[in-house]
Parts: structure tokens; C-alpha cells; sequence
């Protein structure tokens, strides 16, 4: 088992492109045994794991009780699931202050309908502070990895993405369509592709429920690259 930097891209790039995880946790109800559930999720502005889970999900009663959790995100679409890559984090997960604005306005971009959640159940957002890595890019390539390998180190503001977000999304709408032909992200004539996230490496578009990543040919280290490297994924 290797620990090797190398794997620290295509991990970070696998985070940023998948949009759900299966997370396991330590059952109460059954002790000694892990309890899985399913989990969707995006990642904060410093690349970790936010999830939202209602206070009556027996995963959330098992965090109160041991907050210690692995977090698994798979490569989707491999017909061969040996092949597949994956990544799971051991991480602690940790409440998130209610009043934290920024965390559930990125929250519901990605999952608008989430918003309404907090009109039936007690949900609450968690942050998973990773403490350690393992990446297998497929057959014998097994990495360990540190969390801060993980850490996307942004050259931007986080306050810098909603400017530039609504600008693309009240603008640019054309250019959003182009992406999505060119990434072969699927659009019927009454959908509206939605841009909802920027990062250095690229941005997530949304469709409906369904999240795809398009990703730079470089790496952005300011806001005028980024905006260079969006102009340069239009053209044909």
C-alpha cells in the first residue's frame, strides 16, 4: 500500500465530481457493528464533506453517541465496479452552527429541494473533518492519503464564487448549454442548466436533481482565470 502525492489529484478530482457517498457509522442499536447509509453531499469552501441528516436518522443518533465515521465516494458509471475508483474518508464529524449562512446556501444549490427539510424534520448540517484518506484508483493501486492532500488550495475567495455564479447563470446561460453539450451532460429543451459551483479546478452544473462536474484545463489561480478557462470550454 502505497503513500504516494501522486494519488492526491485524481482523489481530490474524484471528491469534486461524485455528489453522494455511502456513509457508515457506529451503531447504537447493534454495538460493535457499522450501520451504512446512503448520503448526499457537497463540499465546503476548504474541500471537506458537508452532509445534512435529520435528528431522527438512526445515522445521526450513532454520530451523537461516536462522531468517529468513513465517509465512501465511488466513480459512477463503470460497468466494472472492481475498476472503479474510490475514495473513503475516516473523519469526525462535527455539527454545523445553525446560523452558518454560507454552508446552507451552498448546501442548497446543490439540492434546492433540501430546503424544505427543515419544514418537517430536525435536520441539521455536518461537517466531516477528514483525519485520514484511502484511495484505490483500481487494480493494486491503493493510497494512503492526509487530509490536507485533499485540500483544493483556492487562489480565490469563497466570497468571490456567488459573483461569479449569478453571473453566469443571469448571462451566460448559452455558454452553460455549450458546457453541457461539451461534457455530455444531458438537457431536454425545458430544462435550464444551472451553474452552482466554481472552484479553482472547475464547476458543477446542475440539471434537475442531477449534478455533473466540468472541469479546467488548468488550474485557475484568480478569479480572471477562472473566467478565462470558462470562455476557453465554450468555443467548439
Amino acid at each position: 500500500m502505497a503513500k504516494d502525492s501522486s494519488a492526491a489529484t485524481p482523489a481530490l478530482c474524484l471528491l469534486r465530481q461524485e455528489y453522494h457517498g455511502v456513509l457508515s457509522t457506529h451503531s447504537v442499536q447493534m454495538a460493535g457493528f457499522p450501520f451504512g447509509s446512503v448520503a448526499p453531499y457537497c463540499l465546503d469552501a476548504n474541500g471537506c464533506v458537508i452532509i445534512l441528516i435529520s435528528s431522527i436518522a438512526q445515522h445521526t443518533k450513532n454520530i451523537v453517541e461516536n462522531n468517529k465515521v468513513s465517509f465512501i465516494v465511488s466513480e459512477a458509471g463503470v460497468d466494472d465496479v472492481q475498476t472503479a475508483a474510490r475514495l473513503t474518508l475516516m473523519a469526525e464529524a462535527q455539527v454545523i452552527d445553525a446560523n452558518d449562512e454560507d454552508t446552507r446556501q451552498r448546501y442548497y444549490r446543490y439540492f434546492p429541494s433540501a430546503r424544505g427539510y427543515h419544514n418537517t424534520h430536525n435536520f441539521s448540517f455536518y461537517r466531516l473533518h477528514s483525519v485520514r484518506a484511502r484511495y484505490i484508483g483500481g487494480f493494486g493501486k491503493i493510497h494512503w492519503l492526509q487530509p490536507e492532500q485533499l485540500q483544493l488550495s483556492q487562489t480565490f475567495s469563497g466570497a468571490d464564487e456567488i459573483p461569479m455564479l449569478d453571473h453566469m447563470n443571469a448571462d451566460h446561460r448559452d455558454a452553460i448549454e455549450k458546457y453541457c453539450r461539451n461534457f455530455d451532460i444531458n438537457f431536454g429543451p425545458k430544462d435550464m442548466p444551472e451553474m452552482v459551483g466554481i472552484d479553482s479546478l472547475g464547476a458543477h452544473i446542475r440539471v434537475g436533481a442531477t449534478i455533473s462536474r466540468i472541469t479546467f484545463g488548468q488550474q485557475a489561480e484568480n478569479s480572471q482565470a477562472v473566467r478565462r478557462e470558462l470562455v476557453a470550454l465554450a468555443r467548439p
